[in-house]
């Protein structure tokens, strides 16, 4: 970083020293250009920095997810008093894991999900969290004497006689314990043993006494010979670590869950496999950005430099925004960044396009550039909105990483248009004022001399190219292919994964052999650096535990451990139908207000190809599907509407031109529209394809088929948005000129009839 401001002071001074000698014009322009190299630079400078500081996710650090639910003691009924209760609890208990940001969520009333990256020993975390933490004491034959209720004060940490970690309970009901211990001294086993959560079913003194005073391996906490009554604090002394009674003093002092914790999901990562989840997507995330500045660049010139460095602040502040919310950053998380920044490219593309079909007619530079930004930005902000509403669903109805996903995606957008639209605008004015490029339009925007023909009306590109006319052998080709994808994917079924199926997916970066011969595989995929087998059992954190030590001894391998009950998967399943419905009834209800509902069928119709695309696509190459696919799929949608109302906003424009309207002239103004805004279609979906294609090859295979399921309904995109969404609109509103009009009523003159009417 040290080289970067070194290398920065150089060029901050070589441009002072061109400013002395140069016209008052130029110095302007050298200014503006300092100070934007200046922006870059730190931009560059912070993102790694606030990056390393942000909460990374179990998949980029390792740690463990569980999903409780949550029952109420001795079959009573569940209050949400009850269950808010259990929430504070566990905050608490969080607390004593000393876990940074952990993400702890009520989910349906009755389940609780409980977040933990980075966290070592994951057998530990779970007994802090889910242990009643109740103290009981009993007889050497396990009957009840007394509860915690005679316990009062706070419990702590002291030494026994020999030197030995103890914990002191303070005792508040001492006529009660005076009582007790007066009645077992006299007893001919004269023991009251100390239990932590005693469990009738499974717990026995004369079972585990050899045990007892061993945390790890029973709940029998300690057992005291009663010789004589008291009544003073108790100690309770066993074969503790000072580590263990730390644990338990904190434990206690948490208090005790008021329910009953049922595990019935969990996911474990190992750090080993997060951190290289990790390395590699940023190596994605780089090359995608790097990528996308040099185009910009080659094709726009010094615009695409003004919009590279606005891209580059927009990337520092995204990561700034999501580090201030104290967000988690997850890999479908880094996956949002990316595409954001396609999404962000595309309001610059759209602005410029506009400029320059103003230039090409011969508009003077200053008035082209004024106009060109004012005509561009209903359509990126039309285009932006639509893709918020299914942002904002996914994070309402997502979970765990897909949350963090429509998080990213959600800052991204609003970045988008603060950065890219507005502070771009207004740094491109600054420049254009200055009066430097009146005739250099190839140094300002790429271009040349040549193509500038002065003209009333802005020339139509792609002239040869009949889009109208075309739909008639490509639409019954789609529809062909989208029935029998239908059908042999309903014949042949789906690769769903673990989420949608319910079982246990183990993930391993090692593409050996994995034996499991005491499970039920159903499934068992390998891709280019690890091998995922999902098993019908849904295992408990024991198996876990015996699993995850099995695969380290045996293959040395990292693993990835996914349990999900049918509880789980029933609600998952319910929540993506309902997540996909809902944004496409919001994008008909905007697009509707903002356009007309003919718009908002089409884009509709239009949106459901490009999910049925991706989706067959996944079917036939048998890829499998799960949760994160479905946030891939809202991605979809949300990006897929974005390229559609850019096309629909310039129909609106040409067919309000117009008075009236033929069908020659409808189908001239599709063409039209779409000749126009192909060029920046294709461009939008190259600047947003190049970082998914970077995370497809250089990124983890952990998100790999998030990655292929955007590219292809990306692909499909374009394609709707150019045959299908405008085509159908050209259809509805031919069918509405064809409709005969309602004849007028026709007032009837009254009939004067001579010695009638007088």
């Amino acid at each position: 970083m040290k080289i970067l401001l070194v290398i920065l002071g150089i060029i901050c001074l070589l441009f002072l020293l061109v400013i002395l000698k140069s016209s008052r014009k130029k110095i302007k322009v050298y200014l503006g250009v300092t100070i934007c190299v200046i922006i870059l630079f730190i931009s560059c400078y912070l993102t790694v920095p606030i990056f390393k500081n942000i909460n990374y996710g179990l998949d980029l650090q390792g740690g463990f997810e569980v999903l409780y639910q949550i029952e109420a003691l001795d079959g009573n009924e569940l209050t949400s008093d009850m269950v808010y209760n259990t929430y504070k609890a566990i905050l608490k208990r969080v607390d004593i894991l000393g876990v940074n940001e952990p993400e702890i969520s009520i989910l349906d009333d009755d389940k609780i999900r409980i977040a933990l990256a980075g966290i070592d020993n994951k057998e530990e975390a779970r007994e802090v969290i889910s242990s009643t933490a109740v103290l009981s004491f009993r007889d050497y034959n396990d009957n009840l004497l007394m509860t915690s209720n005679v316990l009062g004060g706070t419990s702590k940490v002291v030494t026994d006689k020999y030197g030995r970690p103890a914990v002191s309970l303070p005792i508040k009901d001492v006529e009660t314990f005076y009582s007790v211990t007066n009645k077992v001294k006299d007893m001919d086993n004269n023991i009251i043993v100390i239990w932590l959560d005693f469990d009738e079913d499974n717990d026995s003194y004369l079972k585990e006494k050899d045990n007892c005073g061993s945390l790890s391996d029973t709940n029998c906490l300690s057992a005291a010979i009663v010789e004589q009554a008291f009544s003073e604090d108790v100690v309770i002394q066993g074969n503790f670590t000072l580590k263990e009674a730390q644990s338990l003093v904190e434990l206690i002092n948490s208090g005790a869950l008021p329910t009953k914790l049922n595990e019935i999901s969990s996911h474990t990562v190992e750090a080993k496999y997060g951190s290289l989840s990790l390395n590699k997507t940023l190596v994605a995330g780089v090359i995608g950005i790097i990528i996308v500045f040099l185009l910009l660049i080659i094709i726009y010139h010094f615009s695409g430099f003004i919009a590279g460095m606005c891209l580059m602040l927009y990337t520092m502040l995204s990561f700034l925004v999501f580090y201030l919310i104290d967000g988690t950053l997850t890999l479908p998380g880094i996956a949002a960044m990316l595409l954001g920044i396609g999404m962000a490219v595309d309001a610059s593309v759209i602005s410029f396009e506009r400029i320059k079909d103003e230039l090409k007619i011969g508009i003077d530079f200053q008035t082209a550039v004024k106009k060109g930004n004012e005509e561009s930005l209903s359509s990126i902000i039309d285009a932006n909105i639509t893709t918020i509403i299914a942002a904002v669903i996914l994070f309402i109805f997502g979970q765990s990483s897909v949350k963090g996903f429509a998080t990213m995606l959600i800052i991204n957008i609003i970045l988008t248009i603060l950065i890219l639209i507005f502070f771009a605008k207004f740094i491109i004015k600054m420049f254009v004022k200055t009066s430097y490029f009146d005739d250099k339009p190839n140094l300002f925007i790429g271009l040349s001399k040549k193509k500038i023909i002065p003209s009333k009306e802005i020339r139509i590109p792609f002239k040869k190219v009949d889009f109208v006319k075309s739909r008639k052998v490509l639409l019954p080709i789609i529809c062909c292919l989208i029935v029998i994808g239908t059908v042999y994917c309903y014949i042949t079924k789906f690769n769903f994964a673990v989420d949608f199926t319910g079982g246990t997916s183990i993930t391993v970066n090692t593409l050996e052999e994995i034996k499991l011969d005491d499970y039920n595989i159903i499934k068992r995929d390998s891709n280019k650096d690890s091998t995922t087998i999902v098993i019908e059992e849904i295992l408990n954190k024991e198996q876990i535990d015996e699993l995850e030590t099995k695969l380290e001894d045996e293959y040395h391998a990292s693993t990835n451990i996914y349990v999900v009950s049918d509880i789980v998967k029933k609600q998952l399943i319910k929540n993506a139908i309902f997540a996909i419905l809902l944004s496409l009834l919001g994008i008909i209800i905007y697009v509707s207000i903002r356009f007309k509902f003919s718009y908002a069928i089409s884009g509709i119709v239009a949106l459901i190809h490009d999910v049925l695309v991706t989706i067959i696509f996944f079917g036939i190459f048998k890829l499998e599907i799960d949760s994160v696919f479905i946030a891939a799929l809202l991605t979809i949608i949300g990006y897929s509407i974005n390229d559609t109302i850019v096309t629909f906003d310039m129909i609106r424009k040409n067919y309000n031109q117009r008075e009236k309207n033929t069908k020659e002239d409808l189908e001239k103004i599709v063409n039209d529209s779409v000749r126009l805004t192909f060029f920046r279609t294709i461009l939008t979906t190259t600047t947003t394809i190049v970082p998914v294609l970077c995370l497809i090859f250089f990124g983890s295979s952990e998100i790999l088929n998030f990655n292929l399921a955007l590219l292809i309904g990306f692909i499909a995109g374009v394609f709707s948005s150019i045959y299908i969404s405008n085509q159908l609109w050209l259809l509805i509103e031919t069918k509405r000129l064809n409709k005969p009009k309602k004849e007028e009523k026709k007032e009837v003159e009254e009939l004067q009839v001579k010695g009638i009417n007088c």
